[in-house]
């Protein structure tokens, strides 16, 4: 029997039992491992047994099924701690017999044991040593390997390959392991193991202590049991143990290869432990490869989540300029990731009023675009609500302070127009001052007094909208620090004087202003890495 391991969700650790024969997964209440989402199919993917191995199969679902980041087409077999990915449904799969062989500690460990050889590996890790093993046996045992582990880049398959090699190599062999670091510096498990016979080896211990001490010192042992030893004999535990560290490029140890035999007439020599060496060698490599193969495989996966993100996040910024009669828009926005935190948005409002937000949300990437996803849509609500602009934010601020996000705040100025009057009303939570070019090149900062707390800050405050009439020619500009925070290749700022310079230029149309300004801005970058979102919204009347 097999199952699989939920990783995220509210399911995250349950187990799901798969048995021997077919299991269906998906959003059908019939379906044997039952997914409640939709994105997922109805009969989505299903796992079969045959011949004593484990295969997924995709449906033809809407989304496709994913094992290790790869799309499954056909049927896959699957292997030992491979990743099913089933819309957002992330699982590990596993399978029986799993090994109830456990690392124990010196205390635990079988007495009786005798270091009979020790192979210097760390300091050879480069390249394959040269011994006077049979040379026949040496190449039958590389060729092996390497035909094996050239042949795919699954981390569970090359490791079961690499096991299936050595059986055939060292046919006294009743049990081998690959034990592996997890991560950096974490602590070392088994990740793939193989029996003779499974119901009289599977239960077996092994040697934290020879495990460590390999890896510790880059040094492959060859240990025997003590045939003197009766309670050994007795107990059927005689047996020959060869373990040689895994060293990966770096000359670190990343876990070891392990073989044992009960054969008391066919125990280990020292040529095996130099072939085991040599074989290792190609098995570190294969297993850094599989490691760099996942990890891009991850990169991968995440880059198209962000994708999808970011043509969601798209959907929340206005697709097209307002048309609001004789006034002009220009609008430009870039995250400095694929998603981003700034936001920004034209609101109809009742009586022939405009609404312009920018906003700039605390942080930046995911965190900040799912907070600027939900602010998007209260500000709208909020606006609409309340015919003045400043109640409107201080009941937009009494909501996000009792959503609990007490790390998190935003930044936001309103600018109401309103088509009869003429004028913008402007409210300003935190954020800078818009900027407002007079048809007669004058340039001034408007509100910088009138400015209240951002939004999330503090419960209760109330904020202060004040009124500017807008005449022929005028035009507002509203930004994000993503602008006049630029930075040069000397990490110098852009900065707001500079700024003012280029509002001031005479004879520039609204969408001329907005873009004369970006192209300064990017100059001024002279190519530096942008390090903030940048939104840049530009109005005025014709």
């Amino acid at each position: 029997m097999a199952w699989l391991q939920s990783i995220n969700g509210p399911n995250s650790g349950r187990k799901f039992a798969i048995p021997k024969g077919r299991a269906v997964l998906g959003r059908e209440l019939n379906c044997d491992l039952v997914l409640d989402g939709d994105a997922v199919s109805r009969r989505h993917a299903q796992i079969d047994w045959a011949d004593d191995d484990y295969f997924i199969e995709d449906l033809k679902s809407r989304n496709r099924t994913f094992v290790n980041g790869q799309e499954v087409v056909g049927r896959r077999k699957l292997y030992d701690n491979d990743q099913v990915k089933v819309c957002d449904f992330l699982f590990s799969f596993h399978r029986e017999p799993g090994s109830s062989a456990v690392l124990v500690d010196d205390a635990e460990k079988e007495s009786g044991s005798t270091i009979m050889s020790k192979l210097d590996v760390m300091s050879s890790h480069s390249g394959l040593r040269a011994t006077a093993v049979n040379p026949e046996i040496k190449l039958k045992a590389l060729l092996e390997i390497s035909r094996n582990v050239g042949s795919t880049l699954e981390q569970g398959e090359v490791l079961s390959k690499i096991l299936d090699s050595l059986f055939k190599i060292f046919v006294q062999a009743d049990r081998g392991f690959v034990i592996l670091r997890q991560g950096q510096d974490g602590p070392v498990a088994i990740e793939a193991d193989k029996y003779r016979r499974h119901g009289v080896d599977a239960a077996a211990r092994i040697s934290r202590t020879i495990v460590h001490e390999a890896m510790r010192t880059g040094q492959a042992i060859l240990s025997h049991d003590d045939f003197n030893s009766v309670e050994s004999v007795a107990d059927m535990n005689i047996r020959s143990i060869m373990c040689v560290p895994l060293v990966g490029t770096a000359g670190r140890a990343l876990g070891v290869l392990q073989i044992d035999t009960r054969d008391r007439r066919a125990p280990f020599q020292q040529e095996d432990l130099d072939v085991l060496a040599s074989v290792a060698s190609l098995a570190a490599v294969a297993v850094e490869n599989t490691r760099l193969h996942e990890t891009e495989l991850a990169k991968l996966a995440l880059d198209h989540d962000l994708h999808i993100a970011r043509d969601v996040q798209k959907r929340f910024l206005p697709g097209q300029l307002p048309r609001f009669g004789g006034y002009k828009f220009y609008h430009f926005y870039k995250a400095a990731r694929q998603i981003g935190g700034d936001f920004f948005d034209y609101i109809a409002l009742p009586d022939d009023r405009l609404a312009v937000v920018v906003a700039d949300v605390s942080g930046k990437g995911i965190p900040a675009a799912l907070m600027m996803a939900k602010m998007s849509a209260e500000t709208r609500y909020v606006l609409v609500s309340e015919r003045d602009p400043a109640a409107a934010l201080k009941r937009l601020n009494t909501d996000f302070c009792e959503a609990g996000w007490e790390d998190r705040f935003v930044t936001m100025a309103v600018a109401v127009i309103d088509l009869a009057r003429h004028e913008v009303q402007i409210v300003n939570a935190g954020h800078m001052a818009p900027f407002l070019r007079r048809s007669r090149g004058d340039v001034v900062s408007l509100g910088e007094q009138e400015t209240g707390l951002p939004l999330g800050v503090s419960a209760g405050v109330g904020y202060r909208s004040f009124a500017v009439p807008l005449a022929p020619g005028d035009c507002l500009t509203m930004f994000t620090d993503g602008i006049n925070e630029a930075m040069d290749p000397h990490d110098t700022q852009y900065g707001l004087e500079r700024l003012t310079r280029q509002l001031r230029r005479d004879n520039l149309s609204v969408r001329e202003l907005g873009e004369q300004i970006l192209e300064d801005v990017k100059a001024f970058a002279g190519g530096s890495a942008q390090f903030d979102d940048m939104c840049l919204l530009c109005f005025g009347r014709e």
